[in-house]
């Protein structure tokens, strides 16, 4: 059976997409929103809100997606088009207004640039600390670029030729990657920085390559970053993870690409070397599931033995309600695919337009999964990416005449904090750990010291 799946993959990719259409990779930029013909339906003050938008938030879109995931009729309210276009809400009032403002205005570039920098500074660019506590440094002090460490067991290493996307989310919290500021970006080319940390590190277990997204890259630069982990030094790293949204925004990377057949190619190798291989393929909403080129793309990576995995944040807009979650999981373990997280909106970027309470997210997890099999309840959540690690909502209940909600670490900076129930005070508005304060009179969480101290000595590093 095993030797089937790999003869499989080893078939060429038109094998794979013999009754599909083969189209270019056309992308469109903020520069180039008024060459989308489909936008011409849209009123010229809604065009000019999505320009004032895209001036602050990165806009990134793709033909595929405009031609296959939106529903045209639907827009602005299409789940896909609000997941890709800018939306005025995307911006609180006072940021649309102050870029409006000097836009309509005509004021010189230098002028716009030092108002949109200001706004994107407010934005929380970098959330849970993770420039501050996550990056390593090196027996010198100094911060080793490309490489976050919050967890024991996984590294997330960001390779520079996989810092863009062939589309980009709006509710994205990794927006600081794209816009061009090299403050904010995480990223790295060496491979021998990432190897030798890893030789060092026999803790960890997991690589996972992320960005932007690893599968813009050609096939040849990332396979310099993952073949080395087949030597006899990377045995301790059993699991290696690729983050990516083109099983969505471009399944024909993996399909009609120059080297799609090269990087099937690799995954095969690598799985057949012993590594476990994820694919940690970012989903929204059913409808990126919904394409020919999708589930083709999806049976060849299966083909190869690597894994698909399916996580994505609770998003207003595009994805607050049970049954669209209750349709996304079950076609994806229809597809094979294995529902991993659902996430609540991380507090950066456009939060104000996407974040939804977690006591609704909460519910809408709960009735989502009443709705599904087994098989599909495999899917954690809600979960905050939280600084001190990711916290899941597990329910809300009353304890003594107190209404709280039952929490827990699924992840954490500390390996003792994990499955250790703990308990907030309901907050019907609260869209973030920040928000909740403990219950039963409780003064701080119980890992609170820790983690104070913890974040202490992290930042007497990088102030030293």
């Amino acid at each position: 059976m095993q030797a089937n799946v790999h003869n499989l993959a080893r078939q060429p990719a038109h094998s794979f997409t013999q009754h599909l259409e083969r189209r270019p990779f056309r992308v469109y930029t903020a520069r180039d929103i008024d060459q989308i013909s489909a936008l011409s339906r849209l009123s010229p003050a809604q065009r000019f809100d999505m320009k004032v938008v895209a001036s602050v938030l990165p806009f990134r879109v793709n033909q595929y997606v405009i031609d296959e995931l939106i529903d045209w009729d639907n827009v602005p309210d299409d789940p896909i088009f609000q997941l890709s276009f800018p939306q005025r809400g995307m911006l609180v009032p006072n940021h649309f207004e102050r870029i409006a403002e000097l836009v309509r205005r005509k004021v010189d570039k230098s002028v716009l640039d030092g108002a949109i920098d200001a706004v994107r500074s407010e934005l929380n660019p970098h959330p849970a600390d993770q420039m501050e506590m996550n990056m390593p440094r090196d027996a010198e002090g100094d911060r080793i670029d490309g490489i976050q460490h919050k967890y024991r067991e996984t590294v997330l290493f960001f390779p520079s030729q996989g810092q863009t996307c062939h589309s980009y989310c709006s509710f994205c919290f990794r927006w600081a990657q794209f816009v061009g500021d090299k403050d904010l970006r995480i990223a790295s080319s060496e491979a021998d920085t990432l190897h030798a940390y890893l030789a060092s590190h026999g803790e960890v277990s997991d690589l996972l390559i992320t960005g932007g997204d690893p599968m813009v890259m050609k096939t040849r630069h990332l396979a310099a970053y993952l073949e080395p982990m087949l030597k006899p030094e990377f045995d301790h790293i059993q699991t290696l993870r690729i983050g990516t949204k083109a099983l969505s925004f471009w399944p024909h990377r993996f399909l009609g690409a120059d080297d799609a057949d090269e990087l099937i190619r690799l995954l095969e190798r690598l799985v057949e070397a012993g590594k476990h291989v994820a694919i940690m393929a970012h989903y929204n909403h059913w409808k990126e599931l919904d394409t020919d080129a999708a589930r083709a793309a999806i049976r060849r990576i299966r083909s190869t033995g690597a894994l698909i995995r399916a996580q994505g944040p609770l998003l207003a807009h595009i994805n607050d309600d049970p049954a669209v979650w209750a349709r996304l999981w079950r076609d994806q373990v229809r597809l094979g695919i294995v529902p991993y997280y659902m996430f609540a909106e991380r507090d950066t970027g456009a939060r104000a337009y996407f974040e939804v309470p977690l006591a609704r997210a909460w519910a809408i997890y709960r009735e989502a999964m009443q709705q599904v099999s087994g098989l599909a309840r495999t899917a954690r959540g809600p979960s905050m990416s939280a600084s001190p690690g990711k916290v899941e909502i597990q329910g809300v209940s009353e304890i003594n005449g107190e209404k709280v909600f039952v929490l827990r670490f699924i992840q954490a900076r500390k390996p003792d904090w994990v499955q250790r129930p703990f308990f907030a005070r309901y907050d019907p508005n609260a869209t973030w750990l920040n928000h909740l304060e403990p219950a039963f009179g409780e003064k701080a969480w119980f890992w609170e010291d820790e983690y104070l101290a913890l974040r202490d000595e992290k930042l007497a590093r990088v102030f030293d």
